[in-house]
């Protein structure tokens, strides 16, 4: 059988200062890992990579058996290299098979099928493309959307620079991206659906660029999207977890699929009662809606105390998840770490959006 091989060396004066979150990182992606004198080999179902650590020199070496794999294996080593030792501004360049290959594993042209309302405020619209396991699996929660707009209505859409992440042919052309979570995937039917937070007829200009793409998404437009993003929701007996509008679509994604036997907690923060969704969960987890009745987004209290108010149980593995508006999130990730001083292991406090300010997460 034919092995495609490359490599990449880096000069990090730093490295060991986050080396572990690097590993953490690509261990999370279900690898297994060697520790030699000076080595890390990570083992996955698509190839495997080994790291060779020298005097302020880190050398990536990275193999599999076909061309999907090596992509994915480059895209994953790259990404954690330019998550954590983005001080020192490293600049990966891989050599060996594949090395001008401009293919970008992490995107994917899709069409819109067709458009719905869930709730009020909730607008469903479910896309069609080709090749999407790498998106199903369970810790695949978000991705990039790439929005053509009126200002670039056929943008230039990404591929592969040479350090296997995206480069864009054309700043000019370039789409407006935001990050949104997958609501249901079909890899096997070519479909996903992408649950939008709106508030009514964007037609007037307030609204943001994601909400606005939805509203008038029509059969036959085109979107592009990268990705999985994200960290993994743990493995845990008992749960603890929260969101506003713009966390509902992940939260109903882990909800339902925790195994039957889970418990816990789950608050769901909405403007009203005809916002609430129909939403499956094991029998162990309390589901609770809670509702603004006219207090504007970001500044009802109610969803920070109800979390704040539950004990952790001391007997069993437990996990906490939250993702709301950036205040929020941020308070409740201060009482967990600070408090009562769970970690990154133990909890997940996200802020999908900010009042008063546009950005890359949804809505």
């Amino acid at each position: 059988m034919t092995t495609l091989n490359c490599r990449a060396e880096l000069r990090l004066l730093k490295l060991f200062d986050y080396l572990h979150l690097i590993v953490d990182r690509l261990e999370s992606f279900d690898a297994t890992i060697e520790r030699g004198d000076g080595t890390l080999a990570f083992t996955y179902s698509f190839g495997s990579a080994r790291f060779i650590m020298q005097p302020e020199t880190l050398v990536m070496e990275a193999s599999a058996h076909d061309e999907h794999g090596l992509r994915r294996i480059k895209e994953l080593l790259s990404v954690a290299i330019e998550l954590y030792a983005k001080s020192e501004n490293p600049q990966v360049t891989w050599e060996g098979d594949l090395a001008d290959d401009t293919t970008l594993p992490s995107f994917r042209l899709m069409r819109v099928d067709n458009a719905w309302q869930v709730t009020p405020g909730m607008r469903r619209v479910r896309l069609l493309g080709d090749n999407l396991d790498r998106f199903e699996t369970a810790s695949s929660m978000h991705i990039r959307m790439l929005f053509p707009t009126a200002a670039v209505p056929e943008p230039v859409w990404p591929i592969a620079g040479r350090n296997g992440l995206a480069l864009w042919p054309s700043e000019e052309r370039k789409p407006v991206t935001r990050v949104y979570t997958i609501r249901n995937i079909d890899a096997a039917a070519g479909y996903m659906d992408i649950d939008f937070v709106v508030h009514g007829d964007a037609a007037d200009g307030h609204e943001g660029v994601g909400c606005a793409w939805a509203m008038h998404a029509a059969e036959g437009d085109v979107v592009g999207i990268m990705g999985p993003l994200g960290r993994p929701v743990r493995a845990a007996e008992w749960y603890i977890m929260g969101c506003d509008e713009t966390g509902l679509p992940a939260l109903s994604r882990i909800l339902e699929r925790l195994p039957s036997h889970a418990r816990g907690f789950a608050f769901v923060e909405v403007a009203d009662a005809a916002c609430e969704q129909r939403i499956a969960h094991p029998d162990g987890i309390d589901l609770r809606w809670i509702h603004r009745d006219g207090v504007a987004g970001g500044e009802h209290e109610g969803l920070v105390q109800a979390i704040r108010a539950v004990a952790w149980p001391e007997d069993v593995s437990s996990f906490g998840w939250f993702a709301s508006e950036s205040d929020a999130s941020r308070q409740v990730r201060e009482y967990w770490r600070t408090t009562l001083a769970y970690g990154r292991d133990k909890t997940l406090a996200a802020g999908y959006w900010k009042r008063g300010a546009a950005g890359l997460m949804a809505n």
